[in-house]
C-alpha cells in the first residue's frame, strides 16, 4: 500500500471508528438493549483493529500528527452523554464535596444522615426519577432523598489517597453545576496526555505507531472519558514511570508509587520496574537497585495516606475488604472469578494455583526480565493476573491497554476485548459466566498465538540466538591471517 493510501485509509477508518464510538454513547442501550450495545462495541473494536493494522503503512512523518489526532477524536466521543455504563464518576463528585466540606471522605458513607446538608437533587433524587434502574434506593429515615446515583451507598469509599485528592481538585475547579462534565474532561486530558508520554516513549526507541494501541481504544473512550474512571490518571503514572524506571529508578519508583496510590492496580506491575535484577551483580548491589525503586515508592503511597489518617476516624481503606469480598477474590465458588483455571483444575485448587502461576511469573521476570525494557516484565505479570482472575468490570484493562501499547504487544489488548465482552455482552445473554469464560479463552489463545508468531519471527532472524540463553552460540573458528608473501 502508497503511504498516502495509507493515510486516506486510516483517517477514514478513525472516521468510522469515531462515528461508532458517538452512536454507542449517546444511545442509552445499557439497560434499554443490550445486545445493541455489545454490537456497537465489537464494531468499534473491529474498525479499530483495521485502523492500527493500517497505520502499520503510513509514512514516519504522518503517525504523529495521526495519532494525535485520532486521540483527540476519539476521548471527545466520552464527552457527548452522561456515563453511561458505570456510576463510579457520581462517587468521585460526592468525595470531592465531602473534603471540599473538610469531612473526610473515609468516615461517612453517602447515606449516612450526617452529611444530608451536602446533598442535592442532582445525586440524591426523588420521586419518579428513583424507578430509574441505575438508582439506588435509600432506606426512609436517612435524611434528604430516596435513592441515589451513587451505588453502593451504605459503604464508605474505597479509592486511595492520590484519587481522593483528583476528585477534590477537580471539584474545587469546577464551575457550580457542572456536575459529572468536569470529571469526563479531566479523563479526556488524561488520555490525550497519556497519548503524548506513549508517542515521545515509543519514538525515542524509534518507531511510534504502538501508541494508537492507547490513543484509539474503544475502552479509552468509553472508560477513562465517558465513565471517568479514575484509572486513566494511575495508567499516566504507570506509563511515565515506567518511561523513566530503567535510567533513573528512584523517579520511577516515585511516579509508580503515585499510581499505586491512585488505584492500588498498578502494585502488580512492581516486578516489572525490578526486571533482571535476581539475576545482576552482588546481593548488595541487587539490593540497593530493588530499593531505589521500592522505597520511593512506599513513599509516596505512605505520605500519600498520612493527612486522611491525621484527620480520618475510620480505617482509610474504607470498603478494600468488603469489595474483595463481594467480588469473590477470596472465594473460588463464585462463578465468575478464576474462570479459565477453573475449566481444569476443582474449585477450591484455583486461588492456590492463582498464587503459585502468579510467583512463578514474577520470579521469571525478576531474573530473566530485560532491565532496559521493564515494562515488558510488567505487562507479563499484569496480563497473566488479569487471565488468571478474570475480572468482570471492562475498565480495569485501561492498564494493561497502557503497558500494551508502551510494549507494541497488540495481543494483549484481547484481554480488554474479554473484559468488555464479560461487562457489557454479559447483560444480553443467558448465561454471563459462561460468555465471559469463552471471552477470556480467546484472549488467551490470542496471547499464545502472538507470542508463537514472535518467537518464530526472532528463530528467523537469528537460529542461534534464540536457542536461548543457556546455550552457547556455535561459531566459525577464527581464521589467522596468513604471512605476507616475498
Amino acid at each position: 500500500m502508497k503511504p498516502r493510501t495509507a493515510v486516506t485509509l486510516t483517517s477514514a477508518l478513525l472516521a468510522a471508528l469515531v462515528t461508532v464510538l458517538a452512536t454507542a454513547v449517546r444511545s442509552d442501550a445499557y439497560f434499554t438493549d443490550p445486545a445493541a450495545l455489545t454490537g456497537w462495541y465489537a464494531a468499534a473494536w473491529a474498525l479499530f483493529a483495521a485502523a492500527a493494522w493500517s497505520l502499520r503503512a503510513v509514512s514516519a512523518r504522518h503517525v504523529v500528527p495521526l495519532v494525535l489526532a485520532g486521540s483527540v477524536a476519539v476521548a471527545a466521543t466520552g464527552l457527548l452523554a452522561e456515563p453511561r455504563t458505570s456510576s463510579d464518576a457520581f462517587r468521585y463528585v460526592w468525595d470531592g464535596r465531602v473534603q471540599a466540606a473538610g469531612i473526610s471522605p473515609y468516615d461517612h458513607a453517602p447515606a449516612d444522615p450526617g452529611l444530608a446538608h451536602l446533598r442535592d437533587p442532582w445525586l440524591f433524587p426523588q420521586g419518579a426519577q428513583c424507578e430509574r434502574p441505575e438508582r439506588f434506593r435509600i432506606a426512609p429515615g436517612t435524611g434528604q432523598g430516596t435513592c441515589t446515583r451513587i451505588n453502593r451507598p451504605y459503604v464508605h469509599t474505597i479509592y486511595p489517597p492520590v484519587a481522593e485528592g483528583y476528585f477534590l481538585l477537580v471539584h474545587a475547579l469546577s464551575p457550580p453545576g457542572t456536575r459529572h462534565k468536569p470529571f469526563q474532561v479531566g479523563g479526556a486530558l488524561l488520555a490525550v496526555a497519556t497519548s503524548g508520554l506513549l508517542l515521545y516513549a515509543l519514538r525515542r526507541r524509534g518507531d511510534g505507531r504502538a501508541a494508537a494501541y492507547w490513543a484509539w481504544c474503544p475502552a479509552v473512550a468509553v472508560e477513562a472519558v465517558n465513565n471517568a474512571h479514575a484509572d486513566a490518571l494511575s495508567v499516566l503514572f504507570t506509563v511515565a514511570a515506567f518511561t523513566v524506571v530503567a535510567a533513573r529508578r528512584p523517579l520511577g519508583g516515585s511516579l509508580l508509587g503515585a499510581g499505586i496510590a491512585t488505584k492500588l492496580l498498578p502494585a502488580v506491575t512492581l516486578p516489572g520496574a525490578l526486571s533482571g535484577l535476581a539475576a545482576r551483580g552482588t546481593a548488595r548491589g541487587r539490593a540497593r537497585q530493588a530499593l531505589a525503586v521500592l522505597l520511593p515508592a512506599a513513599a509516596v503511597v505512605a505520605l500519600g495516606y498520612l493527612p486522611y489518617i491525621l484527620v480520618s476516624d475510620s480505617s482509610v481503606l474504607g470498603y478494600l475488604s468488603g469489595y474483595t469480598r463481594e467480588e469473590g477474590y477470596d472465594d473460588a465458588t463464585v462463578k465468575n472469578r478464576y474462570a479459565l483455571l477453573r475449566l481444569v483444575l476443582p474449585d477450591s485448587w484455583a486461588l492456590p494455583a492463582t498464587l503459585v502461576v502468579l510467583a512463578a511469573v514474577v520470579a521469571y521476570v525478576l531474573r530473566r526480565g530485560g532491565p532496559r525494557r521493564p515494562w515488558r516484565g510488567a505487562l507479563l505479570v499484569t496480563g497473566t493476573a488479569f487471565l488468571l482472575l478474570t475480572p468482570g468490570y471492562s475498565w480495569y484493562a485501561l492498564l494493561l491497554i497502557g503497558l500494551a501499547a508502551l510494549d507494541g504487544r497488540w495481543e494483549w489488548l484481547g484481554v480488554a476485548v474479554a473484559g468488555a465482552a464479560k461487562y457489557i455482552g454479559g447483560r444480553a445473554v443467558g448465561d454471563p459466566d459462561l460468555l465471559g469464560t469463552v471471552a477470556y479463552a480467546v484472549a488467551a489463545l490470542a496471547v499464545t498465538g502472538g507470542w508463537a508468531l514472535r518467537r518464530g519471527a526472532e528463530k528467523r532472524a537469528d537460529p542461534a540466538a534464540a536457542q536461548g540463553p543457556g546455550r552457547l552460540r556455535r561459531t566459525a573458528p577464527r581464521r589467522e591471517p596468513e604471512p605476507p608473501r616475498p
